[in-house]
């Protein structure tokens, strides 16, 4: 509230906890006889439930989401409520999604409408609205229904590779020298977290319990897939700095049972920690991590310092690679199984999750948000083919097994 004797130059901006707002309230006083304004801004925790996004209007194509609770402004005692500068407020994103169109509405009797209303400025975590009145607001996100199929259909193909990944390590024979244990986990890991997030956008979540459970195994799973992609790295750069010792240096080094304990106890420890730190984090509405108290970070933190590690990793490696090259002998062979190595060392930038750093630039393009989501659901894929597609070894026990099938049949 603002009266006659206020000699304030500017009025502090309102909080909630997912809002704030910007207003003139001095240049409103003074517009007033009583030289005197009031402004009131109320945040409503399940009001979506309600006034849900269906109710703005929009062709047959497209999918409407939900990116902010409703909050509400009004000026409380105030003659005069006509704005002298629109009203900016600000609204945190309960999820992260950086497909679609963001609208700012307001609430019109019936439906979510645009009319006066503008985005002014927009990141992962917040946007600001412009509005030239007060009313009902919140934030909608407008996508099409082929983004969201194609987020599907790559889920599905990607989880498909992960499996036939899996069941190639288990089942085929591998030299003594091959050391697997990463690549498995990799793929245990991300099959787990897909299928739960295929279990999420197929299947309504209506109890906040089970949805903060299903977030809590998603920052787990993800993080300990990220954990086995550095150590992988670390596996491959052991491989390339000691061609001739592969073997010995892997068992010497680093064996199974120690990346292991790494692999999980680390992810372990910091959804622990999380969780003590802030219990409330987990269960957005679209069961991931809140925004709230920069919680996410709980996750991006050891991302973006693992993308670090493995991007300073892979140069490293590539680097090797090339001094190795101009070392070797000019046997046809040789370079024949070396241009095989230089090929699978540069498609493992996808299996390290070299490729998840086009996530920080989504909002910059379609077509970066396109790749990131195909680049980072197939990384199933990527290794299947690299570790048993392009496998000697691995093909000729395909070749064995598809030979016997074929008797089996004609008997």
């Amino acid at each position: 509230m603002v009266g006659p004797q206020v000699t304030l130059e500017k009025v502090h901006r309102l909080n909630t906890t997912n809002s704030s707002v910007d207003i003139d309230l001095i240049g409103i006083a003074k517009n007033n006889n009583e030289r005197s304004a009031a402004v009131a801004l109320m945040s409503y925790n399940t009001m979506e439930n309600l006034l849900k996004p269906d109710f703005f209007n929009t062709s047959k194509d497209t999918v409407n989401t939900m990116m902010s609770t409703v909050i509400s402004a009004t000026l409380p005692k105030t003659t005069n409520t006509e704005l002298t500068k629109p009203v900016n407020f600000t609204l945190k994103h309960i999820r992260f999604d950086p497909s679609g169109s963001l609208f700012c509405v307001y609430w019109n009797i019936s439906e979510w409408i645009v009319d006066g209303c503008s985005v002014l400025k927009t990141n992962s975590s917040c946007t600001v609205c412009s509005c030239d009145h007060l009313s009902t607001f919140a934030l909608i996100m407008q996508s099409s229904r082929q983004s969201e199929l194609l987020n599907l259909v790559c889920v599905i193909v990607g989880l498909v590779f992960f499996s036939l990944a899996l069941l190639t390590f288990a089942l085929c024979q591998w030299s003594p020298g091959v050391n697997n244990v990463a690549r498995i986990n990799i793929c245990i890991s991300l099959l787990l977290a897909h299928l739960l997030f295929l279990i999420i956008i197929t299947v309504s979540h209506g109890l906040q319990v089970l949805c903060a459970v299903i977030s809590g195994l998603l920052h787990f799973l993800f993080l300990s897939g990220f954990v086995w992609m550095f150590i992988e790295a670390v596996l491959l750069f052991i491989c390339v700095k000691n061609l001739s010792q592969i073997s010995s240096k892997k068992r010497e080094v680093l064996s199974s049972g120690f990346l292991c304990v790494i692999g999980y106890l680390v992810a372990l420890v910091v959804v622990c920690v999380s969780v003590g730190l802030v219990p409330e984090g987990y269960g957005s509405k679209d069961c991931w991590i809140k925004m709230d108290k920069g919680f996410i970070w709980s996750f991006l933190g050891p991302v973006c310092v693992i993308l670090a590690l493995n991007m300073i990793l892979f140069i490293k490696i590539i680097i090797s690679l090339n001094s190795a090259l101009k070392n070797l002998n000019s046997e046809v062979s040789q370079m024949k199984q070396t241009k095989i190595m230089v090929f699978k060392t540069l498609a493992q930038c996808v299996v390290l999750g070299c490729s998840w750093i086009l996530g920080f630039f989504t909002n910059v393009s379609k077509v970066l948000e396109i790749l990131f989501l195909i680049l980072n659901s197939q990384q199933g894929t990527f290794i299947f083919l690299i570790y048993c597609v392009f496998n000697n070894e691995v093909r000729q026990q395909y070749g064995k097994f598809f030979r016997c099938l074929c008797c089996v049949k004609q008997h």
